[in-house]
């Protein structure tokens, strides 16, 4: 999430009142999680596990919770709950805005688009030209769609990332300040559920049909021309390469990349990242051929103890 102009680091720290190392008047540009920090972002960490990870990555704002040594040419905000502070930022720069309309007034839609009835499109969404929008959709703000894109009845872009923090009192959740971004010429099913970035994008990228019932996660990108089948689960922050297709059923852990032209079939658990070019199955994936040799010699097991006896 890019801020709309540059702040100071002592004008971030007086918004979550907290400490800092670091020059006044250094400049915040942004926020972003870890995978996706550029220079200027804020990134939090919370666990020394991952101090290292923060603190050496392209982010040069790190909201922290121990005072440890400033790298060069970077700064700390010193918080004894950066996950706090960080949702506190979040609802600063991009706050719940109310709607009591069907079409926000803030909404733009292109030309020759067809928005069916009971539709909701919130505030500071964007429909490019020639598209059909069917009934009981619900696009949430700055919800971002190019042209030519057919959305089925009953799907939601834009809800809110799983993503919570285990406290003693119950789970508490990161409030997600992203978008939903659908390029040009995609096709989404019915009952499908798009989340937001937590402060970047989830991307569904031109030429992509997506079948009904699928789920994406947040900050997943999806190629161009890929095919996704129903019932298919998508974790947060999964790179799925151009033209991979994933056929029903399928489920996939976080943070995992699908390599370009990859075949997923059906009831696969994606369990970790996989090449370009090849045929997948089973839980846990392997190449398809490889895994169907297996199931054929398990079926062979009492033949072979029969003998045996």
């Amino acid at each position: 999430m890019k801020f709309q102009k540059v702040y100071t680091l002592e004008e971030i720290a007086s918004i979550i009142d907290c400490e800092y190392v670091g020059d006044t008047n250094f400049p915040v540009l942004g926020m972003n999680e870890i995978h996706v920090v550029e220079s200027g972002d804020i990134v939090f960490v919370d666990h020394p596990k991952y101090y290292d990870k923060a603190l050496n990555s392209a982010a040069t704002v790190i909201l922290i919770n121990k005072n440890v040594a400033c790298p060069d040419g970077k700064a700390l905000l010193i918080s004894e709950d950066p996950f706090r502070d960080f949702n506190k930022l979040t609802n600063y720069f991009k706050p719940f805005q109310f709607s009591n309309v069907s079409i926000a007034t803030s909404a733009s839609i292109g030309e020759g688009t067809v928005i069916q009835p009971n539709t909701f499109i919130g505030n500071h969404v964007v429909i490019g030209k020639n598209c059909l929008i069917h009934s009981n959709v619900s696009i949430y703000d700055y919800t971002v769609i190019g042209d030519n894109v057919i959305i089925h009845a009953g799907t939601i872009l834009g809800a809110d990332a799983f993503y919570y923090k285990k406290r003693p009192e119950g789970y508490d959740q990161l409030l997600s300040g992203g978008r939903v971004v659908i390029k040009d010429n995609v096709g989404i099913g019915a009952l499908c559920t798009i989340d937001k970035g937590v402060t970047g994008d989830t991307t569904i990228g031109e030429g992509t049909k997506i079948d009904n019932q699928v789920h994406v996660g947040h900050d997943t990108v999806i190629g161009k021309k890929c095919l996704i089948a129903s019932q298919t689960g998508i974790a947060g922050c999964v790179i799925i390469e151009d033209e991979v297709t994933i056929w029903g059923q399928v489920g996939t852990t976080s943070g995992i990349t699908i390599g370009a032209k990859a075949i997923i079939l059906g009831q696969t658990g994606v369990t970790k990242s996989v090449e370009g070019g090849k045929s997948y199955f089973g839980t846990p994936i392997e190449e398809s051929r490889e895994k169907l040799k297996q199931l054929a010699n398990i079926k062979k097991i009492p033949e072979m103890l029969n003998k045996l006896k």
